[in-house]
């Protein structure tokens, strides 16, 4: 079978845990040595960990692992396994002192709505999607990361549709790919490849069609209070190209054009949309071709994550 996922980037894993009492889980990415790591935050609730280092200017380049998790901010509690994981692998940055200390950006999205209540990935959770991370072919849907992920979900789960985990490769030729996996609860409505809604506000409980979250907009804040989501896109894109930091960096920004094509609207104040960008320094490579494709393959990457997504926890798919 070709894969054409995250894992398509040779040297990159991924791996999954999940909890479907409390419909949340976490989903690791594991780097192999020498990977450079970016990284553009843009919505304006995001919930992240070890994103400052990631910028240029800093003095570590390495990337060990990336986290994306559920949760809320409780969930980057999952980073703590996978810290224990890689340093018990021999994994990490290593310190002028000898000391190896993996490094783990971490961001994650609000699914406390869904599911039961008081269950969230922990370290332990963190440790096992190390453990089952593999250069397979990544599962997509309602898994990792994606287990809880609803989109438009601010008026409650049964007017919401369900989200889920996608990812994308595109082979560029020449041993150059580029890939993007998204984990996807956004606030707004997701378009289709024609500009469609294909999933988003439903327009009732129980029967197909939706609103149209531009115009639900113009009434949620015609008047005081609004109606709040706890959303975010929360995703990766990585590519096989060697990169500066400050290239890397750049891809992660460009990334984000893949979002707001898919996505509408995208990087509100209720989003926490944060794009990691990761280079394992294989292949030459321009960077702006590679920051075009990653856009290309962050917008495929969340429309896949909705069509593979199943109905769960009164939340219903894209096509019930």
């Amino acid at each position: 079978m070709i894969n054409m996922t995250l894992t398509a980037v040779p040297g990159i894993r991924v791996g999954h845990a999940t909890d479907l009492t409390g419909i949340t889980g976490c989903t690791v990415i594991l780097c192999p040595p020498g990977t450079v790591g970016g990284v553009d935050q843009r919505g304006g609730a995001p919930g992240t960990r070890e994103t400052d280092l990631l910028r240029p200017g800093h003095l570590v380049n390495e990337v060990t692992a990336v986290v994306l998790s559920g949760g809320s901010a409780f969930g980057l509690a999952s980073a703590d396994g996978v810290m224990r994981w890689c340093e018990a692998h021999g994994f990490g940055y290593k310190s002028r002192s000898g000391m190896i200390v993996p490094i783990v950006p971490a961001a994650i999205l609000n699914d406390l709505g869904i599911g039961e209540s008081g269950i969230r990935p922990d370290a332990a959770m963190g440790m096992a999607a190390c453990d089952a991370a593999s250069d397979a072919p990544v599962i997509e849907g309602c898994i990792g990361a994606g287990t809880g992920c609803r989109i438009a979900g601010g008026r409650g789960n049964t007017w919401a549709t369900k989200g889920g985990l996608g990812s994308v490769a595109i082979d560029l030729g020449n041993g150059l790919i580029v890939a993007a996996l998204v984990a996807v609860n956004a606030v707004g409505d997701i378009l289709d490849e024609s500009g469609q809604i294909m999933a988003g506000l439903r327009a009732d409980e129980d029967k197909p069609g939706f609103a149209d979250m531009m115009l639900a907009f113009r009434q949620m804040f015609s008047a005081p209070p609004a109606a709040q989501g706890e959303h975010t896109v929360i995703g990766v894109v990585a590519t096989n190209a060697k990169l500066s930091k400050e290239d890397v960096n750049k891809v992660a920004q460009m990334a984000h054009d893949g979002l707001a094509r898919a996505v509408k609207p995208a990087h509100t104040l209720y989003d926490g949309d944060t794009i990691f960008s990761l280079a394992t320094g294989q292949i030459t490579a321009d960077v702006n071709l590679v920051g075009a494709y990653a856009a290309e393959a962050f917008e495929q990457a969340i429309r896949r994550g909705v069509r593979a997504a199943v109905s769960l926890g009164g939340a219903r798919a894209w096509r019930d």
